[in-house]
């Protein structure tokens, strides 16, 4: 008798069950968290602890939002975000903290210059240590989350809020420092070291951290988008923006040994030019991966798993808002968010498309397509009368020359796309002959990938 699917899972080891696996990774979070917690509490006082706790979560709602909206062509679960944000506040600012700390007291007992071992600990320990614990939540969700982590807008979002997370915990224990410190000596206001510190670390450089990560996060995500052929790039290239981090880390920490106008000098010359840079390349990141969507779905449109329209809409973020808008005024909160998931799902299957047609497809190509393709067809009632309205709603005006002599029995162009009678592609033959779904009955059974072909998506 051959084995069932679930067979194999009902016979695993205990430590090989999923909510073996999350609960152990949750409690391991956790109790970094309540580590650091009790870390930072007994170097700044409860006191100054809260004041750094509310001055340093302000700039977290805007990080996290500005990675949300680049990753709005292919969302990633919130699952993935909510384990990088906790990784960076607490397990790598745990790790970083007391690997600081030790390595700092080793430099001064070794060389008994207290000054100096701070220096190098700035300069060059910290941006190693930190920038390594960072990095190693960007690579668990690469090895175990691999389905989510398939280009580069994946490296910086993963990346990007690990660091924020980072960034959180550190500014909580500057800031209540700093707070600490004016206690003592009576500062207040303007001149106040707590002022100070705030507009370096909230004002002028809340993107700091980031944007060390994001360099780890890019050379994760071309790796993602290599091939198997390209062996040497799979490899290099995570631990090259590893090592890029950590060097534009030491040249900010070392900024404030350059004299007075060093930190100025180095925000200007290399922090400011990198943020454009590094924004500059996501955003068209982002419009490309739109590109790909675009170019990739017809094909699913011409054997009848997709509309006609429906291509423009999904490639379009203006479009796939004015559709959640429309199915939200119409159907409520719950088909709205049917219609995200469509357009969610819609992307993934573009972007497999697109990897096995470069050759990048995994062996389970097909099986993922099916999946995808089902996900699609369970919310296809509730997605396409809003994608087709944000189709017509969005599209471009088609100048049309009228002709001199009278036209009978022509039909308007659909949604603008200039081509009539669309409505009646369904039950006509779809790429390699395959039989398109006949209005919205049953998806059909034989062989209706698109995609398949035995040559470029063989693995």
């Amino acid at each position: 008798m051959p084995p069932r699917p679930g067979d194999a899972l009902r016979h695993a080891h205990w430590w090989q069950r999923p909510w073996v696996r999350y609960g152990a990774l949750i409690a391991l979070l956790a109790l970094s968290g309540l580590v650091i917690l009790a870390l930072v509490r007994e170097q700044t006082g409860t006191e100054g602890f809260l004041v750094g706790l509310g001055l340093a979560v302000l700039p977290v709602p805007l990080l996290i939002a500005a990675f949300r909206w680049l990753d709005r062509v292919e969302p990633g679960p919130w699952r993935n975000l909510l384990f990088s944000f906790a990784w960076g506040a607490c397990a790598a600012a745990l790790i970083a903290i007391v690997a600081n700390s030790f390595a700092t007291r080793w430099i001064a007992t070794a060389t008994a210059d207290p000054s100096s071992a701070d220096t190098l600990g700035a300069t060059v320990i910290a941006p190693v240590v930190e920038e390594t614990a960072k990095a190693a939540a960007v690579l668990l969700v690469f090895l175990f989350r691999r389905r989510d982590f398939t280009g580069i807008l994946d490296g910086v979002v993963i990346a990007g809020v690990t660091a924020t997370g980072f960034a959180f915990t550190e500014n909580i224990l500057y800031l209540g420092t700093a707070f600490g410190t004016d206690q003592v000596t009576g500062g207040s206001g303007i001149a106040s070291v707590t002022a100070a510190t705030f507009f370096v670390r909230i004002v002028m450089s809340p993107f700091a951290h980031p944007l060390f990560t994001v360099l780890t996060g890019i050379g994760f995500g071309i790796s993602a988008l290599s091939t198997q052929r390209q062996r040497v790039r799979r490899v290099l290239l995570p631990p090259a923006g590893l090592l890029l981090a950590m060097g534009m880390h030491a040249l900010w920490n070392g900024s404030s040994t350059l004299g007075d106008y060093g930190f100025f000098a180095v925000y200007l010359a290399f922090m400011v030019p990198t943020f454009g840079v590094l924004t500059w390349l996501v955003v068209w990141t982002r419009q490309r991966e739109l590109r790909t969507v675009r170019a990739e779905l017809p094909a699913y449109a011409l054997a009848g798993w997709l509309t006609p329209a429906e291509p423009f809409a999904l490639g379009s973020m203006r479009a796939r808002r004015v559709a959640r808008q429309y199915a939200r005024r119409h159907g409520g909160k719950a088909v709205a968010r049917a219609v995200a998931q469509y357009e969610a799902y819609a992307t993934s299957l573009a972007f497999l498309r697109h990897r096995g047609r470069l050759g990048r497809a995994g062996t389970d190509f097909v099986e993922r397509e099916r999946e995808l393709l089902l996900e699609l067809w369970h919310r296809r009632e509730a997605a396409r009368p809003a994608l087709d309205h944000a189709a017509r709603a969005t599209a471009p005006p088609i100048p049309v020359a009228v002709p001199p002599w009278p036209m009978h029995g022509v039909h308007g162009a659909y949604g603008g796309y200039g081509v009539q009678g669309m409505h009646g592609m369904h039950g006509t033959l779809g790429v390699h002959g395959v039989q398109a779904p006949h209005g919205y009955g049953h998806p059909p059974q034989a062989h209706p990938y698109p995609a398949y072909q035995p040559g470029p998506y063989r693995s």
